[in-house]
């Protein structure tokens, strides 16, 4: 299992930074591209840089409707005929009836196995601005994915309690309950985290700078 930033506020040389965040899992039968960024085309630059090519993408998970993490798809899609888009029921329906007239679309409600060692949480995650999750099975644990965490990081490691959870990647926005990520082996918090030198302070040996062209392989 190998995830890789390509869009994040904080970039390594080489690669383009931008507010919003995207990543690609690749699995060991599927790439997944985690939300898309704001910018297409830093995304497409990034991916280039990062040697991905867009049209071996498998399937496309948008973590919520916020612009800065859709605001490439249609950029990606032009690249491959009716890829699998797995988007939230409560996406307004002029969002997915657009996506959908390039896409197979998948609305998602529910937590949901998308493909060999791979699920998402669901929309249900709390009461705040709804939100998907994915969770990755490896050989070391679970792996948590964030788009920016809006229904809490405590209500989504709740819902992601199926096995040891090794790490967690992504945006955690202004989660207060930090403690949740104690005995998380590797810790990167990204995008839209408030309260990163925190986390970086209470957890000095898990936490990761996170940077498009940062690389987690397990």
């Amino acid at each position: 299992m190998n995830i890789t930033i390509l869009y994040d506020n904080e970039a390594k040389d080489g690669f383009k930074a931008g507010w919003g965040f995207s990543c690609l899992i690749e699995t060991s039968q599927n790439k997944i591209l985690f939300d898309t960024g704001w910018d297409g085309n830093i995304l497409l630059y990034n991916m280039e840089i990062a040697g991905i090519k867009p049209e071996k993408i498998d399937k496309i998970v948008l973590s919520h409707s916020h612009w800065d993490h859709i605001g490439g798809i249609n950029h990606i899609l032009k690249y491959k005929r009716k890829p699998e888009v797995y988007v939230l029921k409560s996406f307004s329906e002029n969002l997915k009836n657009e996506i959908g007239r390039h896409s197979h679309l998948i609305e998602i409600l529910y937590p949901k196995k998308i493909c060999k060692d791979v699920w998402t949480t669901g929309e249900k995650l709390g009461e705040k601005t709804k939100e998907q999750s994915l969770i990755v099975k490896t050989m070391k644990g679970n792996v948590i994915v964030t788009g920016c965490a809006h229904p809490g990081i405590e209500n989504i490691i709740k819902k992601s309690k199926f096995g040891n959870i090794y790490a967690i990647i992504g945006g955690f926005h202004d989660s207060e309950n930090l403690n949740v990520l104690r005995g998380i082996h590797v810790v990167v918090p990204c995008h839209c985290t408030q309260k990163k030198e925190i986390i970086k302070t209470m957890f000095p040996e898990s936490a990761k700078d996170c940077e498009v062209g940062f690389s987690l392989i397990k």
